[in-house]
């Protein structure tokens, strides 16, 4: 039996794949020509529309967990 803090640790599944590439060119290409603050503010706007895609409290704070343990 797991544990909920080993159930945290294993990664999420890759659901973009085989389209991580296509995704990241498309990121990409939307910060192209942008300032260092106006990217920012993409980023920013990319994230909340994310979260409200999401939609999951839980699983927005285990995303921004994981997130953190990149830093």
């Amino acid at each position: 039996m797991s544990t909920d803090s080993e159930t945290q640790a294993r990664p999420a599944p890759d659901r973009l794949s085989p389209n991580q590439d296509e995704f990241y060119a498309a990121l990409m290409a939307a910060h192209a020509g942008l300032s260092l603050d106006d990217s920012h503010a993409l980023n920013a706007r990319l994230v909340l529309m994310m979260a409200n895609r999401i939609g999951d409290i839980q699983v927005l704070e285990t995303i921004l967990r994981d997130a953190r343990k990149y830093s």
